[in-house]
């Protein structure tokens, strides 16, 4: 007759052990150490496939001289992408508990972006929209079904905005369905209709009790994915260029284009990461405006990238544009960038009227490149990146005469 072992006893420092299945409660808004999670950032590296697709849609529009039609596909797409993003983002911020459930219904969310991203390209060739929405239905069914287990957690005035959230998904997804059973000539005004109506959910949701995100949790997901996306930008134009040498022997008209592409997107990483923006994100007026306003910043941001693509092409004689056309499909894009981040951000950090107009003036010159021909991108990129030069040098000399001011020593 053997003896069971007896159990090893737990060390002090050992997390407790944790069940599969908890309640989904809401998380504390002063939380120390909240930061991002592996599965949110898998959750992001499968969300930008589909931001690749519709970038790689964008290029084949504009560089065949359909860029009307282009533009308004890859906003309808775009806005599918983020807002299916940002609507998990905010609510994990707020309730992520990590649980077996939990992980499986983000994995669901994840399935329906791919299935969207797989339908991309019939949504800008042929107008087909069933597998965007398809995919759209697989993620907002899974987000209506989270909301739904934390409305059952939930007590009160929070009960409350968790049914208004899940009723509110689940009443928009419906009129979504009209993209793929109205008129060609109607879907880009149910477009609009939707997206005001979308926007306007978390607006009344929240009126009965704010949810508990946090704001460190928030600017560093919404930071994350600025990086994912310029990085996308990066791989398409590096792989436009490889294209384009290899089958064109074009490598000197290719080089002025990677050198702007690559000074303007590093540009744009510097000047979003200036300065912390957790600090803002005080209230939820605060924050609707900042986390809406990113829309903006993702869609211009990706669209630097297919610009550089169009670019390529059109050095290398593959696209049916002008050099003007193409020229503007990368700074047009970057301006639009550059003022968001500073009507976003930016601009509540900059003190004195100098610091303000640096990257209004930066969008400015740059759009001002585009008349510039073959050097149109490399113009733009210079440009960007003296921008950066220039804010880090009034930010300097503006803190070495605070510092002289506090300490009565003359600034250096």
């Amino acid at each position: 007759m053997t003896s069971s072992p007896t159990p090893t006893p737990a060390s002090p420092g050992a997390p407790p052990p944790r069940r599969p299945l908890r309640r989904l409660t809401a998380r504390r808004r002063d939380e120390v150490h909240r930061g991002a999670t592996p599965l949110e950032l898998f959750f992001d590296l499968c969300f930008v496939v589909a931001v690749a697709q519709a970038g790689i849609e964008l290029v084949h529009s504009v560089a065949e001289s359909h860029a009307g039609e282009g533009i308004l596909s890859y906003a309808m797409v775009f806005f599918a992408i983020w807002w299916a993003w940002m609507n998990f983002s905010w609510f994990a911020s707020a309730y992520d508990n990590d649980d077996a459930l939990y992980r499986v219904v983000t994995l669901v969310q994840i399935a329906g972006v791919l299935v969207l991203a797989a339908g991309i390209s019939r949504a800008f060739e042929t107008r087909d929209f069933l597998l965007v929405l398809l995919g759209y239905v697989v993620m907002r069914l899974a987000m209506a079904t989270q909301w739904l287990r934390a409305a059952r957690s939930a007590q009160g005035a929070e009960r409350t905005t968790a049914l208004r959230y899940a009723g509110g998904v689940l009443l928009c997804q419906a009129g979504w369905c009209g993209l793929v059973l109205l008129p060609q000539h109607a879907r880009p005004w149910l477009f609009l209709v939707m997206v005001v109506l979308e926007l306007c959910v978390p607006l009344y949701a929240e009126r009965s009790r704010p949810t508990t995100w946090h704001p460190h949790h928030i600017a560093e997901r919404y930071g994350l994915f600025t990086i994912i996306v310029l990085g996308e930008s990066i791989a398409a134009a590096t792989i436009a260029v490889k294209t384009g040498a290899d089958e064109n022997d074009a490598l000197g008209e290719l080089l002025p284009i990677a050198a702007g592409g690559l000074l303007i997107v590093f540009s744009a990483w510097w000047i979003y990461f200036m300065a912390p923006v957790h600090g803002r994100l005080r209230s939820n007026r605060q924050s609707f405006v900042w986390g809406y306003g990113h829309y903006l910043i993702f869609a211009s941001a990706a669209a630097i990238g297919a610009g550089l693509e169009v670019a390529v092409e059109q050095a290398v004689g593959t696209a049916h544009i002008s050099t003007l056309s193409a020229s503007a499909a990368v700074t047009l894009p970057t301006a639009l960038y550059l003022l968001t981040v500073w009507a976003l951000h930016s601009g509540h950090f900059k003190v004195g009227i100098a610091q303000q107009l640096v990257l209004p003036t930066t969008a400015l010159l740059v759009i001002c490149c585009t008349f510039l021909g073959e050097w149109a991108v490399f113009a733009a990129g210079v440009v960007s990146a003296l921008s950066v030069g220039v804010g880090e040098t009034l930010t300097t000399r503006r803190a070495a005469r605070s510092r002289a001011a506090r300490t009565g020593t003359p600034a250096t």
